[in-house]
């Protein structure tokens, strides 16, 4: 239960170091995108690289070329979405979601955060975190694509607002 063998460590030290070695060359052929701020789908082929990677260094049966495998195949398929959806419109709105405008000049817009399942005190939050200490400060607040949250500061000048981005915890 504790311990079964020295050759067990020994191949999971060494395929960790090849795979993960492998795995960081691989995302760097790709490109910044693949390691970019991330939308769902870029999620989801995280959480795939991840789990490819565990299996790669607890299954024995995978052998470390298929585990390679595995890491192209997963990349190359976020590589070939992400080049789709920035020539196709259709791909890239089924891919990637718009930004929703959530307050807006002293009004929530509830039907909005209902559907984005955003709570006011979350909207609060975000404009603390900007050092508003209300949101009579706050033009608008966003919920950006990527999941962050967007304060527009109004200011003292009509017409000039300044957009803030913070990170949603």
């Amino acid at each position: 239960m504790f311990f079964n063998s020295w050759d067990n460590i020994y191949r999971t030290v060494i395929v960790g170091i090849c795979s993960y070695l492998l795995l960081i060359l691989v995302l760097r052929i790709s490109g910044k995108r693949t390691l970019s701020k991330m939308n769902a789908f870029d999620l989801i082929v995280t959480v795939a690289l991840g789990s490819t990677l565990a299996t790669i260094l607890l299954n024995k049966k995978v052998a470390l070329v298929e585990g390679f495998t595995a890491f192209c195949v997963l990349i190359g398929l976020q590589y070939l979405v992400a080049w789709t959806s920035v020539h196709s419109k259709t791909v890239s709105k089924l891919i990637k979601s718009n930004p929703t405008l959530l307050y807006y000049k002293g009004s929530y817009l509830h039907d909005e955060m209902k559907k984005e399942r955003v709570l006011e005190v979350e909207i609060l939050q975000a404009a603390r975190s900007q050092g508003l200490s209300s949101l009579e400060q706050a033009e608008a607040v966003v919920l950006e694509s990527d999941g962050s949250f967007s304060v527009i500061k109004k200011s003292d000048k009509e017409g000039s607002s300044t957009l803030q981005n913070i990170s949603k915890k």
